[in-house]
This record gives C-alpha cells, sequence and structure tokens, in this order.
C-alpha cells in the first residue's frame, strides 16, 4: 500500500471514529497510535511518551488552566450577573438596549474566559430570561446569546488560539492581538444589526419601563461599583502584558489571582465555590491537553508519511491551483466540516495538512500562519452555531427556558453566522484587519 492510500485512511478512519460520536481525544489518539504501530513497530512505542515531552515543555500551555480558573470564578461567583445588572440600567432606555447589553457582556466575558462555555451559561441563564420578560423576540435573543458567546473563540484570551498556536509553532501573543480587532469588528456588526432590527421593528425589542430604570442615585452607584470589578481585573491584566511588565504566563496568573480576590472582597467565597470551579478547571483543562497530545501524535506519524507533501503536490501541480484559490478552498473546507464537527475536531483533522502549507504559498503577507490563524478562528465560530451539529445549539436548548424550541434557535443563527462570513471575507481581502496590532505590540511571552 503507497504511503498516500495510507495517509488516506488515517484520515478517513479518524473522520469515521469522529461521526459515529467517539470523544475526539480518545479516536484521534487511536488512529495516530495503530497506524504508528502497524507502520514502524514497537518502535512506535515512544511516539506518544515524546509528545508528551514536547506538549509539557511548551511554556504557555500553563495560560489555559488559568484563564478557565479566571472565567468560572467570575461565572460561579456571580461578579457577572452584577457585571449584566449594570448593563441593564446603562443600555435599558435604547430601543434593542438589553440586547446590546448582551453582546458587550459577552464581549467582556470573553476577554475573562476565553472559551464558548461560559458566555452562553451567563447569556442562557441570565440575559435571556430578562429579555424575555420584558417582551424581546425569542428568536432574535436567541441569536444574540448564541452569536456572542461565539466571541469568547476571538477575543483574547483565546483558549482555541492556544491550541492552534501550540500546533502551528506560532507565538500566542501575536496569535491573540490578531483576533481582538476582528472580534470587535463582529461585535460591532452584531450591535448594528439590533439597533437596525429594534428600529424598523419596535415590537422585536421593547424599551425598559422607565419606572424600573429610575433608581436612587446610591443604587446606581453601588451597582457601577460592582459592574466594574470584570472591567478592572481584565484592563490591569492586558495592561501589564502589553507594557511588557508580565509575560503571558505572569498575566493569566495575576488575572486568576485578581478574580479571585474579588470573589473574596465581595464575601462570596465558599468552599463549595472553590471545590465546583476547581473540578471545572481541571475538567476542561485536562480535556485540551489530551486533545492536543493526540493531535501532536497523530499530526507526527501523517507528516512522517509525506501527506502534507502530497497535498501540496495536489494542490499546486496537479490541480494547477493559485495561492487564493487554495486560500478559498480551505475555508470552503472548513464551513463544510464545521457543519458536522467541533473546532478542536477540525484543528486536529486540518492542522497538519494546511498549516505548512499555508506557509509556504506566496500570498504576499508577512506573518501568514498568524493571519491563517484568525480565519480558521472564525469559522470555528460558524462551526459552533451551525446546524445540524453546532455545539452552542445543543447548548442553548439545554439552557434555555422551554418556551425557546430548537426551531427557535435554528432560526436565530443565520444572520449572524453571515456576519461572521463577511468578518472572513473582510480579513482576506485586507489582512491588515487581523495583522496591524500585533505589528505593533512588543510582549513578552
Amino acid at each position: 500500500m503507497s504511503y498516500e492510500a495510507i495517509a488516506l485512511l488515517m484520515f478517513a478512519s479518524m473522520v469515521l471514529l469522529l461521526v459515529s460520536g467517539q470523544r475526539v481525544f480518545a479516536a484521534i489518539g487511536f488512529v495516530a497510535a495503530g497506524a504508528a504501530l502497524l507502520l514502524y513497530g514497537q518502535g512506535a512505542i515512544e511516539l506518544p511518551f515524546n509528545q508528551v515531552f514536547k506538549l509539557f515543555n511548551w511554556y504557555a500551555m500553563l495560560t489555559l488552566p488559568m484563564f478557565i480558573y479566571m472565567g468560572y470564578i467570575l461565572s460561579e461567583s456571580g461578579i457577572a450577573e452584577d457585571l449584566y445588572k449594570m448593563l441593564h440600567v446603562w443600555f435599558g432606555r435604547l430601543p434593542g438596549g438589553l440586547a446590546v447589553g448582551t453582546i458587550l457582556l459577552m464581549v467582556i466575558i470573553s476577554a475573562m474566559n476565553g472559551l464558548s462555555v461560559a458566555g452562553m451559561a451567563i447569556g442562557a441563564t441570565i440575559a435571556l430570561p430578562e429579555m424575555l420578560r420584558r417582551g424581546y423576540d425569542k428568536v432574535l435573543i436567541s441569536g444574540v446569546v448564541q452569536g456572542g458567546s461565539s466571541l469568547g473563540i476571538l477575543i483574547p484570551p483565546s483558549v482555541v488560539m492556544v491550541l492552534y498556536g501550540m500546533i502551528a509553532r506560532q507565538p500566542v501573543s501575536k496569535l491573540w492581538f490578531a483576533g481582538l480587532v476582528p472580534g470587535l469588528l463582529m461585535a460591532t456588526m452584531f450591535v448594528v444589526y439590533i439597533l437596525i432590527r429594534a428600529k424598523l421593528n419596535p415590537k422585536l425589542a421593547p424599551t425598559v419601563d422607565e419606572a424600573e430604570l429610575n433608581m436612587p442615585m446610591s443604587e446606581k452607584l453601588a451597582l457601577a461599583r460592582a459592574g466594574i470589578i470584570p472591567f478592572l481585573i481584565f484592563f490591569t491584566m492586558t495592561g501589564l502584558f502589553v507594557m511588557g511588565y508580565t509575560s503571558l504566563v505572569e498575566s493569566s496568573a495575576v488575572g486568576a489571582t485578581a478574580a479571585t480576590l474579588a470573589a473574596l472582597v465581595k464575601g462570596r467565597v465558599t468552599w463549595a465555590l472553590i471545590k465546583s470551579t476547581s473540578i471545572k478547571t481541571l475538567s476542561v483543562s485536562c480535556m485540551f491537553l489530551w486533545l492536543i497530545l493526540a493531535a501532536l501524535a497523530f499530526g507526527a506519524v501523517f507528516d512522517g508519511l509525506g501527506a502534507v507533501r502530497a497535498i501540496e503536490n495536489l494542490f499546486l501541480n496537479t490541480w494547477d491551483l493559485g495561492p487564493w484559490q487554495i486560500i478559498i478552498m480551505m475555508q470552503l473546507s472548513f464551513i463544510l466540516m464545521g457543519i458536522f464537527l467541533d473546532d478542536t475536531a477540525m484543528l486536529v483533522i486540518v492542522a497538519p495538512l494546511y498549516v505548512p502549507l499555508v506557509g509556504s504559498l506566496d500570498l504576499g503577507i508577512d506573518n501568514q500562519l498568524i493571519w491563517f490563524g484568525v480565519l480558521y478562528t472564525i469559522t470555528c465560530q460558524i462551526a459552533y452555531i451551525t446546524p445540524p451539529f453546532g455545539y452552542n445549539l445543543f447548548l442553548m436548548r439545554s439552557l434555555a427556558p422551554k418556551e425557546i424550541t430548537l426551531v427557535d434557535i435554528y432560526r436565530s443563527i443565520w444572520p449572524f453566522a453571515l456576519m461572521m462570513m463577511l468578518t472572513i471575507i473582510l480579513v482576506m481581502i485586507w489582512p491588515g484587519i487581523a495583522l496591524w496590532l500585533p505589528e505593533q505590540m512588543n510582549v513578552r511571552g
């Protein structure tokens, strides 16, 4: 059997296991280990051990548990709920103001957590019932919560970008800064869309009752003090990082410590809170470690077979595609895979094939792999909310009130998915949208 046929068989086996519902890391690791043993014999037993040492020598991995812990403790201690109450008072008089405030809440939660799960949980359990109670259209606000929560994997600190940086061997700090402007651009699109819809049809998003917003000044100040804590944590953490006083890992430790102190000052730290937060942090962190380990092992075997060179020869020589045609084909394949697979599965499948090829293309773009990482991450956002298997769709259904059906959820996501696709097109046409900020920053880590 030729090496090309073996690579194709590995790829097909992995996709089959993933589609059958197996755990992502188990399916990928099983195919990698089985292929290595069949190809290289007993010597392949050392393969996973080598990947483990490679993984644990990567200093930036220490940021994962720190940022995950920070997001969970802010959520579990109720600090994020205080923030939403503040946004509710500030934006309640604006047409569609609560939906706009929800988008801003999601941006802030994204900047403190790096995962879409925390934003989705907060939006579905806090913001969604409040907007429903005030007569907001359930389809509109379902899309708002899903679209807003997906920003967690683009706005720094993004855990998905940490995974991409590990596999693509790119600095996480540059990836984070590259994702910031596109993430804020996308959030702005969401806000403009909400304002236009609310202006054209006020029944979709009625303003909050004036009597509810007319609270004493002392209460407003107390609410502002409570809601400003997440801002202080985020700006302290990122400010020290941007100014060069702390490295990437040190900044993550600053954020985790500040979040814990904030919860302690507010009197919300209990043994049950620490236990719950620690278990969730450990669970998510271990899941990502297993995923990266499986991806490294699979990539080592796949690359050893010459699969990357075979794909490069197919695109450039056999099909005679130009560099931009290859990039467009890759994006289309991402969107297609995103309908059926989650972001981590997509990353493990395509990174060993696409990343080396992108690095070799003559696109006339500096830092092509950083730019490509932003394109991939935005596509992951689309994957999260695209039927039939988008992860956020089913998470939303499990968290949302019973009056919001799965059909409502499916109907709600299309405007936001289209705005995400528009962002991809803009970043492809003007790469500077993603690359300008990291070029201006001189940071450690």
